[in-house]
């Protein structure tokens, strides 16, 4: 469905979209199991095996099949359309997840067996995501407000992996930590049922592949189609995991508690939701293709600058400053990742940006961790930011491709929505009808064969 924006779009627009609060406020309710899930496994882990070498490992575990498998799960969503992929999914990882707080609600838990159903929980993980993101397309085609949707999906998602530890701190208070472990399952379980039985999303169906989709050269496009948001987001979560542990080194050097070390990433994390909400704000005259590198190299520099810092104030700021461009950045890559996709992959294509993003975090903390112990803490920042600049370099040149686009219709360089020139234009849905469907591939498809 289409909502023409009234005026100058805003985030009041953004959810005053058909059903946009009613499907946007069940998978944010989805989307805070995993804010709380990692201290909750965490904490019921190390109670139950009495080792953090364990329960950094268990960790290890669901991180990996969570993230690199996370492409294949989008795909599912792709292929068979969100109500018969999710559900499967959710009620498999809630059950998971119920396992894994039995096995872990007593202390002597076997660890084989804590790794095991951690393992399988994060390959069941339902991509809650790039799904809401996949539909924020159908719900809207303008591109000003689609950038608002996604900047609020991107702040409030900030919002929920700061405010998910808070509430696994006040939950163990009065509960063992397997208890968060529960409530993360029936977050995940509750908000995808609401969120599939939405009038915007149960009636989506899957988008027929064109028989073009099949060959290896038309996927071998669209797979270079996504390599600028793919490596930028890359980019940002090497910068990112690294940064937080050189922010934790920064302290230690000085004689500082973790509780300093805690204050400096909320700066971050503020940083970075006052950027989103600024960037959705801003009418842009540049596509997301220009954008894009531009802010790997703000994050860059200011990262590189955080290492001069002379004291944690001035650190602080620095890193405010840093997380500035972290929202905006990933935003744009997930925008420009669903504008090159053919409309039959954009779960999978946001899917991959999300891949991308943790397994950089994850590459980078590790990477960090060596480098602190034989390098000064300066260049240490530096070599930090100038991954996102080096990302942003490779990407800066390469030239415009869309698998599903052409250039001057819904592409990164334009600011038009997407309207074939064969097909009729879009008609206001009547108040209240659940007009929700995927568009057919002919109302997508330019005079050449969408690519995946």
């Amino acid at each position: 469905m289409s909502a023409p924006a009234q005026g100058r779009p805003s985030y009041a627009a953004v959810l005053r979209l058909p059903y946009a609060r009613r499907t946007f406020g069940a998978t944010l309710l989805g989307r805070l199991s995993y804010g709380m899930l990692t201290l909750s496994v965490m904490l019921a882990v190390t109670r139950a095996t009495g080792s953090y070498a364990a329960a950094g490992t268990i960790m290890a575990l669901f991180g990996a099949t969570s993230v690199f498998l996370s492409p294949v799960r989008a795909a599912l969503v792709d292929r068979h359309g969100p109500r018969l992929a999710l559900l499967p999914m959710a009620l498999l990882y809630a059950s998971l997840l119920g396992a894994l707080a039995v096995t872990s609600w007593r202390p002597g838990a076997p660890a084989f067996l804590l790794g095991a159903i951690a393992a399988a929980a994060g390959a069941a993980a339902p991509p809650l995501g790039p799904s809401m993101r996949a539909i924020w397309r159908e719900l809207t085609d303008e591109q000003p407000l689609l950038q608002r949707a996604y900047s609020l999906d991107g702040v409030a998602e900030e919002m929920l992996l700061i405010s998910g530890p808070l509430l696994v701190g006040a939950l163990v208070q009065i509960a063992p930590p397997a208890a968060g472990v529960v409530v993360s399952a029936l977050l995940v379980g509750v908000g995808t049922f609401a969120f599939v039985m939405s009038p915007a999303v149960r009636d989506v169906r899957p988008t027929a592949v064109a028989k073009a989709a099949a060959h290896s050269e038309a996927r071998l496009q669209g797979a270079r189609a996504l390599l600028t948001p793919v490596v930028v987001a890359a980019g940002v979560g090497l910068s990112l995991g690294a940064m937080d542990l050189l922010v934790l080194a920064f302290a230690t050097e000085r004689h500082h508690g973790d509780d300093v070390v805690a204050w400096v990433l909320a700066a971050l994390s503020a940083g970075s939701a006052v950027g989103g909400l600024l960037n959705g704000a801003v009418n842009w005259r540049i596509g997301a293709r220009v954008r894009l590198p531009l802010l790997a190299v703000g994050l860059g520099l200011a990262l590189a600058a955080a290492g001069l810092a002379p004291g944690v104030g001035a650190l602080t700021v620095a890193v405010a400053c840093a997380g500035f461009f972290v929202a905006p950045a990933l935003t744009t890559a997930y925008l420009l990742a669903d504008e090159v996709a053919a409309p039959e992959r954009r779960t999978q294509a946001g899917a991959w940006v999300n891949t991308a993003v943790n397994a950089g975090i994850s590459g980078g903390t590790a990477v960090a961790g060596l480098l602190a112990a034989r390098l000064p803490l300066e260049v240490c920042f530096a070599l930090a930011g100038s991954v996102t600049l080096l990302a942003a370099l490779a990407c800066s040149g390469r030239k415009p491709k869309t698998a599903g686009l052409p250039l001057g219709e819904g592409s990164p360089t334009s600011r038009e929505p997407a309207v074939s020139k064969n097909s009729p234009a879009p008609s206001a849905a009547p108040p209240g009808s659940p007009s929700t469907k995927l568009k057919s591939p002919a109302a997508h498809a330019p005079e050449s064969p969408p690519q995946p």
